[in-house]
């Protein structure tokens, strides 16, 4: 069974965590496929019980590899997107970041993870893409998200304009500081933290959330996935970020854009004993108050 693990960067205080899950993956007869940039990081640090297969960008990857271990926080397994492309390769997340809403597999849920990796014992998730088309290259060969697209002011100059379109029909004029549009997935993050409602991963729809609006009347809006969201862009500023997850570019008022769902999934490992519910309940602290 080969097995890829996929992380930015390698701390100190994580080592007992990689060389545990290094020594686990080993000992249940796993291949390790290890992203090199990584492995430079843990040189003299991990002990390798047998030297790792290092790959370095997508196309070193192929659909042989039975998963992706992404060992960080959400923004980690973002990345990890980058890598998998429209390949059939499943992704996990082990949490050695913050929040986790991707990325829930605790430290102490490694050799627990291991074990359902090889027996199969797992449910896998397909959650929805959202893909860019624009009237100029942008983003290379990853024109898609998992989270969100966003349209952003570059610097601190005053709000902006974006005309928005729903299957070329008009649909309102944003005066705020950008305008995001988030996947089910990317519900619980920036969209939610500007006001967004969330959605459960399986529900279809885009969600249209303003940052910081100019008008109080406007709310974030659920739309069909099946729609292309549209966006004209203008403001006082010459240059503007548009962003795709944590990747970003800057743009004029001459690009066109449009947002529609991709033509393919991202496959997301679920272990059977825990679920979205559970992850938003622990997450967002909800029942901590005994009262209610």
């Amino acid at each position: 069974m080969q097995v890829a693990i996929y992380s930015r960067n390698f701390s100190p205080q994580d080592q007992a965590d990689v060389q545990l899950l290094i020594h686990t993956l080993h000992q249940r007869g796993m291949q390790l496929w290890i992203y090199a940039p990584w492995y430079e990081q843990m040189h003299g640090s991990i002990r390798w019980p047998q030297q790792p297969v290092l790959f370095h960008t997508a196309h070193d990857l192929n659909e042989k590899i039975a998963c992706m271990i992404s060992m960080g926080g959400d923004g980690t397994l973002l990345d990890t997107l980058c890598l998998v492309r429209d390949k059939p390769i499943p992704v996990i997340g082990v949490n050695m970041g913050r929040l986790g809403f991707l990325a829930n597999i605790g430290r102490d849920m490694i050799e627990r993870m291991a074990d359902a990796l090889l027996s199969h014992d797992y449910v896998i998730e397909k959650r929805i893409l959202l893909h860019l088309d624009a009237s100029i290259p942008l983003f290379g060969e990853v024109p898609y998200a998992l989270n969100d697209f966003t349209l952003h002011k570059k610097d601190a100059s005053s709000m902006i304009r974006i005309h928005a379109f729903l299957n070329g029909e008009f649909l309102n004029t944003y005066w705020a500081d950008g305008l995001i549009v988030s996947t089910p997935t990317g519900s619980t993050a920036y969209s939610l933290s500007c006001g967004g409602p969330i959605l459960l991963p399986e529900a279809g729809g885009f969600v249209v959330t303003p940052v910081a609006p100019h008008n109080l009347n406007v709310r974030p809006l659920v739309v069909p996935d099946d729609a292309v969201i549209s966006f004209e862009i203008e403001g006082r500023s010459e240059q503007f970020l548009c962003t795709l997850d944590a990747r970003m570019e800057t743009i004029t008022s001459d690009v066109k854009m449009a947002i529609r769902k991709e033509d393919f999934m991202l496959n997301l490992i679920r272990l059977q004993e825990t679920n979205f519910l559970q992850t938003l309940r622990s997450k967002l602290f909800w029942g901590i108050d005994k009262r209610n």
